[in-house]
């Protein structure tokens, strides 16, 4: 065992841990005062989910064996016939056990990331029923193709550092499936953010987790890792400063929350090249991320009508793109020799590139196909969307009983909302009523 390595994947995977509660604050941050406590409970309760599923059932599907490239096997049900001390067969020397856990927390951030897209509409109990599906059919196979070494897209030579494909395109795409399924919310209208504060508290703790997220992905100390941890810092500081710019630009002013989304996009676009390419690569994957996502979360998705929240897609799912596809750009010998041919910009032609594009169109549709036959199958079991009632009422108390905030004023606008029809009269004298 090489200590140093081992060490250095703990801290990583603890990092990569902390990110889940970090998304919660990011997500209950910029919700509206009715659905924080939804919103924050559906992102935290995966971390409990996904971990039994991965211990029972998601290690063996994803490591062990092979069926047609796609999926494995059951082998290792329940970590069955798995040496947790054995060492990994990479050169860098770490126990089979360290190497689940740190592919356990990917299991549980991934469909955290989707969350955004369906908060204060989703009926929490078929979230739970769809995100068990989802790992089973969705997540467990794209790791099987994209990481396990008997992988259909791994023997393509899809390149996907720390999850570009595995991760941040598998829950866009979901997330606008789910969106396009639920439909608008019954207010349309974009929310008052709960917490600004909490938006900032949690873009920082991502950002920290980050760095365990794709310098991790090394499975140790070395070149490779000091260089993805550079690149992950320089996409995403450019692509905050993008975003800031091109909302000053186009509003003249620069948004707390625009900073935030910004830097965001830049840490999802570079995730699955952050281990192949340049710091000059990592600086321009990072405007062109944050320029697509800004370009759809303000223009396309109005005009397509679809309700992403939180724009879980336009975030994840758009930057998540551009990055799998700018790696066949990027991608160079020099940072990394995994890298077998180089990308388009460093004289390696159209091969590379071409892989990338395979790969990012099979996830997409992949995934989309999926999540559509998810999505039906448990319409058929169970209710969906929450009631029009329930959504005006507030996710919080309809579906958990609990306020984020036990205030005389939000009991009053609770009954006010609850009895609107009683208040009515009422509610148009005050609004006549002289100053």
């Amino acid at each position: 065992m090489n200590e140093a390595n081992t060490a250095f994947l703990v801290l990583a995977s603890i990092l990569v841990l902390f990110m889940t509660p970090g998304l919660a604050f990011f997500y209950g941050g910029l919700v509206s005062k009715r659905n924080v406590v939804n919103t924050m409970l559906s992102v935290f309760f995966i971390t409990g989910l996904a971990i039994l599923l991965w211990i029972i059932c998601g290690y063996s599907l994803s490591f062990s064996g092979d069926h047609f490239g796609i999926i494995g096997n059951f082998h290792q049900f329940f970590h069955q016939n798995f040496d947790m001390t054995k060492m990994t067969t990479t050169t860098t020397k770490i126990p089979n056990g360290l190497y689940s856990l740190f592919e356990m927390m990917f299991a549980i951030i991934t469909p955290a990331l989707f969350v955004g897209a369906v908060v204060g509409r989703m009926k929490f109990k078929f979230l739970f029923l769809f995100i068990i599906g989802w790992s089973i059919l969705v997540y467990y196979p794209m790791v099987h193709m994209v990481w396990s070494a008997n992988g259909i897209l791994f023997k393509l030579g899809t390149l996907d550092f720390a999850g570009g494909t595995v991760v941040h395109i598998n829950a866009g795409i979901t997330a606008l499936v789910l969106s396009i399924f639920l439909g608008k919310r019954t207010d349309y209208h974009e929310p008052e953010h709960y917490n600004l504060p909490w938006v900032l508290l949690g873009t920082t703790i991502l950002w920290i987790g980050w760095y365990g997220f794709n310098a991790g992905s090394a499975f140790g100390i070395s070149t490779v890792a000091v260089q993805a941890t550079m690149t992950t810092t320089v996409a995403a500081a450019s692509a905050m400063i993008s975003y800031m710019m091109i909302d000053v630009f186009r509003t003249g002013k620069p948004t707390l929350v625009g900073v935030c989304t910004g830097t965001l996009c830049g840490l999802v676009a570079i995730t699955p090249a952050c281990g192949y390419v340049t710091i000059t690569g990592a600086f321009f994957i990072g405007i062109a991320g944050t320029c697509a996502s800004y370009f759809f979360i303000n223009y396309l998705k109005i005009k397509f009508g679809v309700d992403d929240t939180l724009d879980a897609f336009g975030a994840h799912g758009v930057s998540g793109i551009i990055g799998s596809v700018a790696t066949g750009l990027f991608a160079t010998k020099s940072v990394n020799t995994a890298v077998t041919h180089n990308g388009l910009f460093y004289g390696g032609g159209f091969k590379l590139l071409g892989t990338q594009l395979f790969a990012t169109g099979f996830t997409v549709v992949f995934v989309a196909i999926m999540v559509t036959i998810i999505t039906l199958g448990l319409k058929k079991m169970t209710v969906m969307r929450v009631s029009k009632q329930e959504e005006r009422i507030g996710l919080d108390f309809s579906e958990h009983g609990e306020r984020a905030d036990y205030t005389i004023s939000e009991t009053v606008d609770s009954e006010v909302d609850t009895f609107r029809k009683e208040f009515q009269g009422q509610l148009a004298q005050l609004n006549n009523r002289k100053k």
